[in-house]
């Protein structure tokens, strides 16, 4: 449902595992919070139907996990700034952060046994496959792409159509250079298989991966040349975002970041943050685990919400 502006408010839950947020409360209730356990932010407002459908299945899988993760509600009509900064434009909208910063979300109102499994793959309590999916996207995040291809492969061999793992190879052709094999690879992907929120987040991360794979052979300019640019002059913004494009597709993401993170701070309103935005497209890229994602996504949290 698109975001649409309404009044009322839902009666607040109390509990240790479920609570309610505010935008000057959000620092304690979730980042802070999370370096302890998982915690699930669910967007919502008293207009949205689906918001309170959601609601009860979100609030029976968070009771069912035992206090291995928490719930945290948030009225985007009465604190709409955190969802702004978190770019929502449609709810209800959960997102997951673990550790001080956002991890993974789904949109939309999920039937029970997807959000049980999307609170198994946050907390490592899943089947046997879905570990060996994690662990393939860990190598993934690692940069051991020779041993994710071989876990992926694996998983491929009993479950041919299987989204997560076909969503993986093809971020692990894009790192081995093979573009081609990558388009291949991500067109045997069916159709329907972001219907499935627990694939979804593999399938964003694999098209940010090919959609920043061809960004970056549109960039005018080497990354010696454009470092050069941003040398000369550190306020030229565009030539640092085409850097940071440049630089990610050399694999380096550690200064890919930096670059986007240092036009956030001067001007994050720059060009429609357009820095903020392809930082955002780096993290579905890179995928969650990446040690780069983790990395820059602290640092972005403490501009955004210092």
């Amino acid at each position: 449902m698109d975001l649409n502006p309404g009044n009322g408010a839902r009666p607040a839950n109390t509990g240790d595992v479920i609570s309610d947020t505010t935008t000057q409360t959000f620092m304690k209730d979730v980042i802070e919070e999370s370096k302890k356990r998982p915690v699930l932010v669910d967007f919502w407002a008293e207009w949205c139907g689906p918001c309170k459908a959601l609601t009860p299945v979100l609030e029976k899988a968070v009771r069912a996990a035992g206090g291995a993760v928490k719930l945290v509600k948030m009225n985007i009509d009465q604190h709409p700034q955190i969802a702004g900064q978190l770019g929502i434009q449609s709810i209800p909208a959960v997102f997951a952060f673990d550790k001080g910063q956002p991890v993974d979300g789904f949109v939309g109102a999920l039937p029970e046994g997807q959000v049980t499994a999307f609170i198994e793959r946050l907390t490592g309590k899943a089947n046997p496959a879905t570990e060996q999916l994690n662990e393939a996207e860990a190598k993934l995040a690692a940069n051991d792409f020779d041993e994710a291809t071989s876990l992926f492969a694996e998983v491929l061999t009993e479950d041919p159509a299987n989204a997560r793992a076909l969503a993986g190879l093809v971020r692990c052709h894009i790192a081995a250079g093979d573009l081609e094999q990558a388009k291949e690879t991500f067109a045997m992907i069916p159709a329907d298989a972001s219907k499935d929120k627990t694939a979804a987040p593999a399938i964003t991360a694999a098209k940010a991966a090919l959609d920043l794979a061809e960004q970056a052979g549109k960039v005018s300019g080497e990354a010696r040349d454009l470092e050069a640019k941003v040398n000369a002059d550190p306020n030229d913004h565009q030539s640092r975002l085409d850097l940071a494009i440049a630089l990610s597709a050399k694999g380096d993401k550690a200064s890919a970041a930096e670059h986007l993170l240092a036009i956030i701070r001067k001007d994050r309103k720059w060009n429609d943050e357009a820095a903020r935005k392809q930082l955002l497209q780096f993290f579905e890229a890179w995928g969650p685990m990446d040690e780069a994602t983790i990395d820059a996504r602290k640092k972005l949290s403490i501009i955004l919400f210092s």
